[in-house]
């Protein structure tokens, strides 16, 4: 699934990352997909992302409450996410 945003943006959700999302209940799905928007619709996502030490996972994440959600970013201005849990969860 992709989604294009004002700001130039583009957001890919991998089907894993879909399915992390889906299996959260609705009030952090809620949550999540707000802060997302928020990031996507700057002009400059990454800088409240974290980028990782070992990117064998991904190269950055953004923290929400409890909740990582971990991306790389494409060529041009693409995020491209792969996988969301929680943060005691998420870098097993």
């Amino acid at each position: 699934m992709s989604l294009a945003f004002k700001s130039g943006w583009k957001l890919f959700i991998k089907r894993r990352a879909a399915e992390d999302l889906n299996s959260l209940p609705k009030s952090v799905q809620k949550r999540i997909i707000e802060k997302m928007r928020f990031f996507i619709s700057q002009d400059d996502p990454v800088k409240f992302a974290k980028k990782l030490k070992r990117p064998k996972r991904g190269q950055y994440r953004f923290r929400i409450g409890d909740h990582r959600v971990i991306f790389d970013v494409g060529q041009g201005k693409e995020i491209i996410i792969l996988k969301i849990a929680k943060r005691d969860e998420i870098y097993r």
